[in-house]
Formats: C-alpha cells, structure tokens, sequence
C-alpha cells in the first residue's frame, strides 16, 4: 500500500511541480516523497521510477500526438533513433523514471541513517 501511495503522490507532485519549476523539481519532489514515505531503497527507487516513466511517458505522448509527431520526428533524426518519435518518448520517460528514481533512493537511504 505504501508503495501504491508514494507512487501516485510522486506523480501528481511532480505533475504540480512540473508546471512552477523547472524540469529538475521532479528530482526535489522524489526526493522528499521518499524521505516522509518510509519504505525499503529498492521500492523507493521503483516508485519513483515508476511515477516519473508513466507520467513523462504519457505526457511526451500526448505532446506528440497534438503536433501529428513533426516535432519528435526531427528531434529523433538529429539522435541516432532514425527519426522513430516513440523511442524519442521511451528516451524521454527513461530520463524522468532514472532521475525520480535515484532520487528517490538518496531519501530513502536519508530516512534510513536517521
């Protein structure tokens, strides 16, 4: 259940701190999501890489789809993803799942040495 609850809280904090803050305040929200929801390292990462990957994942998605893809398309050309706007969306929320996640896991190890 906690793991659940620090899951969908990452989330909709981030989804909150992604509209004031720039992209860096989803690490600050993890971070002290972690810290006040007690779980194990290994779920905090989780969660966090959970939250983050679906919410980028979706929210890149429906950018995508607003702008029929021309805008992913050419960013997916300039890396070497052969101009494939999904990978360029699966990038993205990789990005967002691994910085929520690690730091996720700084406030769980920061709750632990209390």
């Amino acid at each position: 259940m906690k793991f659940f609850v620090a899951t969908l809280l990452t989330a909709a904090l981030a989804f909150i701190a992604g509209l004031k803050f720039p992209w860096w305040g989803i690490a600050v929200v993890a971070f002290l999501v972690a810290a006040l929801v007690h779980q194990k390292p290994g779920k905090a990462f989780l969660s966090g890489f959970l939250a983050l990957f679906i919410l980028w994942g979706v929210l890149a998605f429906r950018i995508d789809m607003a702008n029929q893809s021309i805008l992913s398309r050419r960013i997916a050309e300039l890396l070497p993803l052969q101009g494939n706007s999904y990978l360029l969306i699966l990038v993205t929320a990789l990005v967002g799942g691994l910085v929520a996640g690690l730091a996720a896991l700084s406030g769980s190890f920061l709750r632990q040495s209390k």
